[in-house]
């Protein structure tokens, strides 16, 4: 039994990739090819639906986006909840709102979480031009506490060279779960290159995971890769607070599961990492 934590179904309405996005292609260029990333519409969803059957995933996470303020890109809520809904009970939606459009941002979350059934909030910071600590973003952790929803918060370097590579740095999550520590979060790519820093403050504050997303798992066992310390920690002090994601269509989820599924894990750890934390950190239950 699985969950996979971040994915997206390859349907037109989802892509909205502005030109800061667009190093991406060259970074994961092999991967892209694997996922056949440019292939849309019915064929593809039904094969896209056809892969989470074959692998037995219980649920899978997919997002909504909203960059309007800084490149005009928009994923809609509403798209999301449509899909969810139309794919039940598979599907997860978290909502995307805009930092920068203030409290319209505020209205746009709680419509998400109370009108639309969506289950929580996704941020990328360096999509926003904005640091993890950003004055704009601290309403909205407000509001996820408020809503008692988990966020889940892009928290590594990006490959965009329009905004600073430390947007998303470890060192400003700690800030604010020190401001913030009822916040239910989810540091997803897994902090690279600055991953004991990212170690460190999931150490210290007992409600963030560390999302496993965008990366491919064997290089947890690489020897330099920088990864290797996910799993050294993802074994021991942190096995309850590790979850995967194939991040599709970055990578294929066959391929990143049975990479995953490789890795050398402790008796019952690998299958915290594929569903029990995350069920848990999205408060499944038991009927999840």
């Amino acid at each position: 039994m699985i969950i996979d934590y971040a994915s997206r179904p390859p349907l037109a309405e989802f892509v909205h990739e502005g030109k800061h996005l667009k190093p991406y292609s060259r970074v994961y260029a092999q991967s892209y090819a694997a996922a056949r990333r440019d292939e849309l519409g019915p064929d593809a969803l039904a094969e896209y639906i056809a892969t989470y059957d074959r692998v037995g995933a219980r649920h899978v996470l997919i997002r909504g986006r909203d960059a309007e303020s800084t490149y005009g890109i928009r994923v809609p809520n509403e798209v999301v909840a449509d899909f969810c809904r139309r794919h039940a009970p598979r599907f997860i939606g978290l909502a995307g709102v805009d930092p920068h459009k203030g409290i319209r941002a505020i209205r746009d979350l709680e419509h998400a979480i109370k009108g639309l059934g969506l289950s929580g909030l996704s941020l990328s910071p360096f999509e926003h031009k904005l640091r993890i600590n950003d004055p704009k973003m601290y309403p909205l952790y407000a509001k996820c506490i408020e809503l008692d929803i988990p966020l889940n918060l892009h928290c590594s370097t990006s490959f965009s060279a329009e905004a600073f590579m430390d947007c998303g740095h470890p060192r400003y999550l700690d800030e604010v779960m020190v401001h913030f520590p009822e916040l239910r979060v989810c540091a997803s790519p897994p902090g690279f290159p600055w991953i004991f820093e990212l170690i460190a403050c999931a150490w210290r504050h007992a409600n963030v995971y560390i999302g496993v997303t965008a990366v491919r798992p064997r290089y947890l066992t690489t020897e330099n890769s920088g990864y290797g310390p996910l799993l050294q920690y993802g074994n021991t002090v942190l096995k309850d607070r590790m979850i995967w994601g194939s991040a599709f269509p970055m990578q294929p989820v066959e391929r990143t599961l049975e990479e995953l599924q490789a890795l050398p894990f402790k008796d019952g750890v690998q299958q915290k990492w594929l569903y029990e934390n995350c069920a848990r950190f999205l408060r499944l239950g038991e009927q999840g």
